[in-house]
């Protein structure tokens, strides 16, 4: 029974909005099963290249290809990992390359972090001529990917005595216009009274940067930076073309598989599972801070 108008019970219940909890038991479980389908789609080739890695190669290109692991998986993964046997695609260790790729990873990513934050910084904070012509210019960079540059590119390292070398594997690769921009984004939203309130306190320009637009700007660096190392670990295009098969990534060590013979499969899929194995556990401890990074302000 509903209290009167007049009564506390009545005016409280008034200030509490009604919430309706509609239960619909099949489209939870269709809801569900969808989800399930994209998992299986998702892993399944995942699960294939993890079982090709245990067998032998002869086992692998049999029809119909086995479904469960081997036996080969400490051989496979051993041969892989050290190159310890010889052959074609074999003597390129993946133990070395994954080194490689790190370190590269890890300049590019904090290259690109440290040049977009101080160019977004100027862009947004500083007065100088032309300041708007400065940005769109590297705003229009993302129309041209390395794919595009590459020729020219390729050219300077070479000129340069870069070929092979861990500096001709990132220098060309530390500037980022996505990150400049999502950057600049940002600092536009920081109020103006927290920049003039640390001005009118003495802080000089590094000071308003560095205590109070950096912190402010740690959920998205945080962000930019995780993106960054992903795809800078993932870069394989400009490595494929920079490096041998043995000076390279893991992308090109990947590719020193190939052969007009076929294919390595075993030790193919190892060094794929090893490559992505990093990046998966990476992205699982930092999954937190990507969403709030990317969601910083959405939600007030």
């Amino acid at each position: 029974f509903a209290a009167p108008r007049g009564s506390a019970a009545g005016l409280g219940a008034a200030r509490r909005p009604l919430v309706m909890v509609e239960r619909r038991p099949l489209l939870s479980v269709l809801s569900h099963v969808v989800l399930l389908i994209g998992v299986l789609v998702v892993a399944f080739p995942v699960y294939l290249t993890f079982v090709a890695s245990t067998h032998t190669a002869e086992a692998i290109v049999q029809a119909p290809m086995p479904l469960l692991p081997g036996d080969q998986f400490f051989h496979n993964y051993a041969a892989a990992l050290t190159g310890s046997e010889h052959g074609q695609g074999s003597a390129a260790p993946v133990g070395r390359m994954m080194w490689i790729s790190l370190v590269t990873a890890l300049v590019i990513a904090f290259g690109k972090i440290s040049i977009s934050l101080l160019s977004a910084f100027a862009i947004v904070y500083f007065r100088f001529p032309f300041k708007q012509l400065v940005f769109w210019s590297i705003f229009v960079t993302l129309m041209l990917p390395v794919e595009v540059r590459i020729f020219p590119t390729y050219q300077v390292v070479s000129d340069l005595g870069m070929l092979n070398t861990y500096a001709g594997l990132t220098i060309p690769l530390i500037a980022s216009a996505t990150a400049t921009f999502l950057f600049r984004q940002f600092f536009m939203t920081v109020p103006d009274e927290l920049v003039e309130a640390a001005r009118m306190d003495g802080a000089t320009l590094f000071g308003e940067f560095k205590h109070v637009i950096r912190p402010l700007a740690m959920g998205t660096l945080s962000s930019t930076g995780l993106l960054c190392l992903v795809l800078s670990w993932n870069e394989a295009f400009w490595a494929l073309n920079l490096t041998s098969a043995k000076a390279g990534t893991l992308a090109t060590l990947i590719a020193s598989y190939s052969s007009p013979e076929g294919l390595f499969w075993a030790k193919l899929s190892a060094a794929s599972l090893m490559a992505i194995a990093p990046i998966v556990v990476f992205g699982w401890f930092s999954q937190k801070q990507l969403v709030q990074g990317l969601t910083f302000g959405a939600v007030k």
